[in-house]
C-alpha cells in the first residue's frame, strides 16, 4: 500500500505543477488546498527540496517551486525517495538489496522470481512516468 506520505507528496508535486510560471507557493496553501496536515507537509517538502525537486524562497511572497521541469521529475525518485524501496521483498531490491535469512538459494525461490517480475515491471512504469504524465 501506499503510505500518506509518498501520497501527500505527489498531491503536493501536481499542485506546484499547475502553477502558473512556476510560482512559489506557501505550505499553508497547499496544505488547504489538498487537506494535508501543515506540519507533516513540511517535512514532506523539505525531503524533496534535499533530493533537489523543490526549491524553496522565504519571505511574503515565497514558497515551494519545482526546480526542475514535470517532465524532468520521475516517478522512481520520488517513490524511492518517499516510499523506499520499489521492490517488494529485500532479496530482489536494486538499491536496498538484503539476502532473505529463510531462502537457501534465490535462484530456485519462486518468491523471488515473482518479486524479480513486479519490481521489473513497476519499476518500468515508474521510470516511464513523470510529473509531467500526471498533471
Amino acid at each position: 500500500m501506499l503510505s500518506k506520505k509518498t501520497k501527500y507528496g505527489l498531491k503536493a508535486l501536481l499542485f506546484l505543477a499547475r502553477q502558473e510560471n512556476n510560482t512559489p507557493v506557501q505550505i499553508s496553501m497547499i496544505s488547504k488546498s489538498e487537506n494535508i496536515s501543515q506540519k507533516f507537509l513540511e517535512s514532506i517538502l523539505l525531503t524533496l527540496r534535499k533530493i533537489g525537486v523543490l526549491g524553496s524562497k522565504k519571505g511574503k511572497n515565497g514558497g515551494y517551486y519545482l526546480l526542475k521541469a514535470p517532465e524532468d521529475i520521475k516517478m522512481s525518485l520520488v517513490m524511492r525517495t518517499l516510499e523506499g524501496p520499489i521492490a517488494m521483498v529485500p532479496c530482489v531490491s536494486l538499491n536496498f538489496y538484503e539476502k532473505c535469512d529463510d531462502c537457501p538459494d534465490e535462484t530456485l525461490c519462486g518468491v523471488h522470481t515473482l518479486m524479480a517480475e513486479v519490481r521489473d515491471k513497476t519499476l518500468d512504469i515508474f521510470n516511464n512516468k513523470s510529473l509531467a504524465d500526471l498533471v
